[in-house]
C-alpha cells in the first residue's frame, strides 16, 4: 500500500464536524483558510489524523467571527 499524502481537515459546521482530505502540507496553527465557497476558518490546532491508521497530519478548523 502506498503511503498517504496530503493532510486532513477537521472542519466545524453548524451540522457537526466534517473530515475533508486536502493536498500538500497541513497549514500551521493560526492560519486562515477559505472553504465552501468563501467561508473563513482559522486553524485552532494541528495534530494527528483522527482516522485509525492514518499517518497524515490534521488541521482543526473553527469558523472566523
Amino acid at each position: 500500500m502506498a503511503p498517504e499524502t496530503g493532510h486532513v481537515l477537521f472542519v466545524w459546521k453548524t451540522t457537526g464536524y466534517e473530515l475533508q482530505d486536502a493536498e500538500g502540507d497541513a497549514p500551521e496553527e493560526g492560519a486562515r483558510l477559505e472553504l465552501d465557497g468563501g467561508t473563513a476558518y482559522f486553524v485552532s490546532k494541528v495534530g494527528p489524523s483522527p482516522r485509525p491508521g492514518d499517518s497524515r497530519r490534521c488541521a482543526y478548523l473553527q469558523p472566523v467571527g
